[in-house]
């Protein structure tokens, strides 16, 4: 088997000083990539680990797997930085670091002496990387701020995603726009440690929660700005391109068509089915017609739709070169030929307990990242320690003060 290649980011260092999911996740990309990432964790250990505790997560025979997507590929050092020997711990790690993450809000940095202005005038080759909730300006700068409430509730997801009969918006699914942010702030760093290498410093990164959101609705923002605010989706209706929906089959699946030329695919589509006339039916002759008639366009192919099954469509649809595909469940997603065949999903190995875990979606030279196991709380402390050049006299020093446990 030939050598692994080079991770992109081999040789960078990053302190994390950073907890729960958006900024973490960032940390697990970068690692994942082949940066060294040591997660500073409070003493109490990063409280995304005590989610458990209320069965909010998920457990792999024993292992904390949410946790664990978070922090793969990581060491962990649990330290008191609201301590002077903590925060002087942290500032020998920045010292030879590339970059810092963070998730405190700025007031917090500010407090601690580690603020943007301040570290990167004292490291100006620091790339210092920042998630928050609603961005560092404005009246709400400073806020506590969760991907449910920054990113779904103020965002504008809930509202938009939410059908109108609903008393209630729907719940988001878990982490969705941390894991969204994350990926946002790590390309912002690879960007970032770019720019350095061409300018010599580095600077700050910003992603928040609420800007992701912005982002993630685009279409929705492009019509609000035209006039045209958008509304909550009522639900399947009328459509101006019937080749563009989802359709149930005879057993209660459902099969997804997304023909957005219409016109070249309608033919194609009614030969396929065995309805070539309807291809020569003037109600639905071009895109015009089937908009003007698209209710009965839509029960017609509703009708043919509940005429098979969904093993019955796939097959027919198997030679069909249009986007379309089968709305599938999650347990069915992980067992995809594609998301197998393209190592999607990745294995950990720790010891004796295997376990899966979401793979980054970036590949580098065709290959999937191999994913490493999350750190216990604290696991690395002292070997952090000993490479800042800590005597084991200072160690013992730093345990009695309540600086490391």
């Amino acid at each position: 088997m030939a050598d692994p290649a080079p991770g992109a980011f081999d040789g960078i260092r990053v302190v994390e000083l950073a907890q729960w999911v958006f900024v973490p996740v960032a940390g697990a990309l970068l690692a994942d990539w082949g940066a060294d990432v040591v997660h500073v964790e409070p003493l109490t250990g990063d409280p995304y680990r005590g989610l458990m505790t209320q069965g909010i997560g998920s457990d792999a025979g024993g292992v904390n797997v949410s946790m664990a997507l978070a922090n793969r590929g990581k060491r962990s050092i649990a330290l008191d930085v609201r301590t002077e020997g903590g925060r002087e711990v942290l500032h020998r790690m920045l010292a030879s670091a590339d970059v810092l993450l963070t998730n405190l809000r700025p007031g917090a940095l500010e407090r601690l002496g580690l603020g943007a202005e301040e570290l990167t005038a004292r490291y100006p080759r620091l790339v210092y990387a920042r998630g928050h909730g609603f961005g560092v300006r404005g009246p709400d700068a400073d806020q506590a701020g969760y991907d449910g409430s920054a990113y779904w509730a103020r965002g504008g997801l809930a509202h938009v995603l939410t059908p109108p009969d609903r008393e209630y918006p729907i719940g988001q699914r878990g982490a969705m726009g941390d894991r969204n942010g994350g990926l946002a702030l790590a390309f912002g760093v690879a960007a970032a440690l770019l720019r350095r290498e061409r300018s010599g410093t580095g600077g700050v990164v910003d992603v928040s929660l609420l800007g992701t959101a912005l982002w993630t609705l685009s279409s929705d923002l492009l019509a609000a700005m035209s006039g045209s605010p958008p509304r909550p989706n009522p639900g399947r209706g009328p459509t101006p391109n019937p080749l563009v929906g989802a359709y149930r089959t005879r057993d209660g699946r459902h099969v997804q068509l997304v023909c957005l030329e219409g016109d070249r695919y309608w033919a194609p589509f009614c030969r396929l089915i065995g309805r070539p006339e309807l291809a020569d039916d003037p109600r639905f002759a071009d895109l015009r017609a089937r908009r003007e008639n698209s209710a009965a366009c839509v029960a017609l192919l509703d009708e043919e739709f509940a005429a098979r099954t969904l093993e019955e469509w796939v097959a027919l649809l198997a030679d069909f070169d249009a986007p379309w595909a089968v709305v599938q469940t999650v347990e069915e997603l992980v067992d995809d030929p594609q998301v197998v065949a393209n190592g999607y999903v990745g294995t950990v190995s720790d010891g004796g307990t295997t376990y899966r875990l979401p793979n980054v979606p970036v590949q580098f030279d065709g290959r999937p990242a191999e994913l490493r196991r999350g750190p216990e709380h604290g696991e690395h402390t002292e070997a952090v320690l000993l490479e800042l050049g800590y005597g084991w006299d200072e160690v013992s020093a730093l345990q009695s003060a309540g600086v490391i446990p």
